[in-house]
């Protein structure tokens, strides 16, 4: 019996990076970035999301069992200045690699996030609720949960959020250089969240997978599911989090930073909206899939754990000053 074929798009992201381990054990992984590469069996293999139609060749040349995608557009605020391109990368390439994973009865694991609602009330968002995106970024993000869904293929729609990992920048390591840097910050405390670490997403559709091809009856699972950790946050509570752990976890490091006040997002203008209340109902995927998400301060310090502190600004240009 041939093992089974996985197909990974974004290898080298922060969550495709994991990925490449979690998704091992399964099967054969085929990991794309988008510089694609030449497969012995299948020919020239597209990884591009701006190439929707080399995405459906490559995917009928590998005829994979799985295809997961964590490849896309995340620069929200860039993409209000470029929509197309946006809606090119996180809309029209999903929908490409739905209809050729339905073509081929291939299940489809597409990652998305709470930017698809509008951020009112304090509720944690469930899978059902209206989406109303508040900028282009959840818009385009949104248009590719919707083409994924009409293109009739087996698939888990994944949405997750303030994602960080070793790899990569994100806001964690950010700031760990700025406390090193500044003798104050001020972040935003009005946004709320669950920081969510990519090998935590990796590893929890790692076992997604596992149970959907091994039971017969997994089609019925099918469906857009919320996967992020527990509990919430605001950027500001994050901050001081991470900043409480560093100090301890490297109490020699020269900390310059005294003090973290919270500011309201009026604060900093984006060009793009942010939703105020991205909170995630996690509870569907839990119980469907019978695992349990940990709160979000036990990632970060997991992570915090295996990360080397950030060159300073002054060692990233050549000099100290």
């Amino acid at each position: 019996m041939s093992a089974v074929r996985l197909l990974l798009l974004g290898k080298n992201g922060q969550v495709g990076w994991e990925l490449q381990r979690a998704l091992q054990p399964l099967g054969e992984l085929v990991a794309l970035d988008r510089h694609g590469l030449d497969h012995p069996a299948a020919g020239r293999l597209v990884g591009d999301l701006q190439d929707p139609d080399g995405l459906r060749r490559t995917i009928e040349a590998l005829r994979p069992a799985v295809i997961v995608n964590a490849a896309a557009y995340t620069a929200v605020d860039q993409a209000e200045r470029e929509p197309q391109r946006a809606h090119l990368i996180n809309a029209e390439a999903p929908a490409a690699l739905a209809e050729a994973a339905a073509r081929i009865g291939a299940w489809l694991v597409h990652y998305s996030t709470d930017y698809v609602f509008d951020g009112h009330g304090q509720r944690p968002w469930r899978e059902e609720d209206m989406a109303a995106p508040l900028n282009v970024y959840g818009r385009s993000k949104l248009a590719g949960e919707q083409a994924i869904r009409a293109s009739g293929c087996r698939h888990l729609i994944l949405r997750t959020q303030w994602v960080y990992g070793v790899r990569g920048g994100n806001f964690a390591r950010t700031l760990l250089r700025l406390m090193r840097e500044r003798e104050r910050l001020t972040v935003v405390d009005d946004q709320w969240g669950a920081p969510t670490g990519a090998d935590l997403i990796a590893d929890v559709t790692a076992q997604m997978l596992g149970r959907l091809l091994r039971e017969p009856q997994a089609a019925t699972l099918v469906g857009t599911y919320h996967l992020a950790a527990t509990g919430a946050t605001t950027w500001h509570g994050y901050a001081s989090w991470l900043w409480q752990l560093a100090q301890q976890q490297w109490p020699e490091a020269g900390w310059r930073t005294t003090a973290i006040e919270p500011v309201p997002t009026e604060a900093y203008p984006t060009p793009a909206l942010r939703p105020r209340n991205g909170r995630l109902d996690t509870t569907r995927l839990q119980l469907v899939f019978g695992l349990q998400l940990p709160d979000w301060r036990w990632g970060v310090q997991r992570w915090l754990q295996s990360v080397a502190l950030p060159p300073l600004t002054a060692d990233l240009a050549g000099a100290r000053g």
